[in-house]
């Protein structure tokens, strides 16, 4: 069995893929920028280390040659993914993120020729985006195969985010909505539409995002209509809507070099505590143009936990050379019912 590398390992999200790879009998190797970071992280575990930039080509293409694949997660991915899949491409090795950016999904999927000419797999959003919501479109469509429209719904209860989920939201804070028409992406105002769901407890208001599965699910499932929505306070849906009237002051390098310099003051991410009692809540639904429908729910650890799992467990089976090639989804490439694996996970037909 070969072996995979890490790139932004000492990232909060990186650090419990790291550990969780150990517990599994892993030993990846750590990548990054931060030579003194790596040195220290590396050390705590007695793992390898390679210390180089994106746009060290030469030293990104030797580092590569020597894994079978390549677990990226450093972000904001708007910026890496593609330095990082090009070398994978170049190399012939494997690609896997943990990205959920609907650009970086279809910039992807755009590689798919290359990456089947390659014989490599190119797997973005193996994580919490967009492993359990991929797998939840996945099995509707198993469910009703005639599925004309699908809607998400998601809701967190507990914990929190990471600096590198803060500065990634930071850096895409200029886009519109997007959902899925008729097959094509189309853009739409921030807090575009707003709803309501029960995910259990009562009704909750739901607005409308542009979550990974506006694209992924699509390839997954051919559903040609697809909308995201997060259970949201009143209060945070109303500055989603300001945000179509003073979003465009802040749309520019400086605010967002400010704004994320503010991250690391105010965010160290969820402590593990709150991990452990956090849960994540997806609700989706799927209709057909014969008034078909059906409704399935999702229970999963949080965003952080799942992660962790769900790519150790793709590096797991990549290195088992257990693959397809080309531009893949979790469900494509490991079916829908993957995400049932992992201890926590509970999934329910509720129509």
């Amino acid at each position: 069995m070969g072996n995979f590398l890490i790139y932004g390992s000492y990232g909060y999200t990186g650090q419990l893929i790291v550990e969780h790879a150990l517990s599994e009998g892993l030993h990846p190797i750590l990548a990054g920028r931060n030579k003194k970071k790596l040195r220290v992280q590396a050390e705590k575990h007695n793992l390898e280390y390679r210390a180089f930039a994106l746009h060290e080509t030469e030293k990104l293409d030797a580092v590569l040659q020597g894994v079978e694949a390549v677990l990226h997660c450093a972000g904001p991915f708007a910026h890496t993914f593609r330095q990082m899949a090009e070398a994978c491409l170049r190399t012939k090795r494997h690609y896997v993120d943990i990205s959920g950016e609907i650009p970086g999904f279809e910039a992807l999927a755009a590689m798919d020729a290359q990456a089947k000419e390659a014989g490599i797999m190119l797997l973005p959003g193996a994580g919490f985006d967009v492993v359990p919501s991929d797998c939840l479109a996945a099995h509707l469509k198993r469910r009703l195969p005639t599925a004309t429209n699908f809607r998400l719904f998601l809701r967190g209860v507990g914990a929190g985010v990471s600096r590198g989920t803060a500065k990634s939201a930071i850096e895409n804070m200029h886009r519109q909505g997007t959902i899925r028409r008729n097959g094509e992406l189309v853009q739409v105002p921030p807090a575009w539409n707003v709803r309501e769901r029960d995910f259990g407890r009562g009704y909750t208001k739901v607005v409308s995002v542009g979550w990974g599965d506006v694209s992924t699910a699509y390839y997954s499932t051919g559903i040609p209509n697809i909308e995201a929505y997060f259970a949201m306070s009143a209060s945070a849906i109303n500055f989603m809507r300001s945000m179509r009237m003073i979003g465009p002051l802040l749309y520019n390098r400086v605010m967002k070099s400010i704004l994320k310099s503010l991250v690391p003051i105010f965010l160290q991410g969820p402590k593990e505590a709150g991990r452990k009692n956090a849960r994540a809540i997806f609700i989706g639904e799927a209709g057909d143009q014969n008034g078909g429908r059906v409704v399935s729910k999702l229970i999963t650890p949080e965003g952080y936990t799942c992660t962790a799992l769900t790519t150790v467990e793709i590096m797991k089976r990549i290195l088992r050379r257990e693959y397809k090639t080309g531009f893949q989804t979790p469900s494509l490439a490991y079916e829908a019912d993957f995400i049932m694996q992992f201890n926590g996970v509970k999934r329910e037909d509720l129509l």
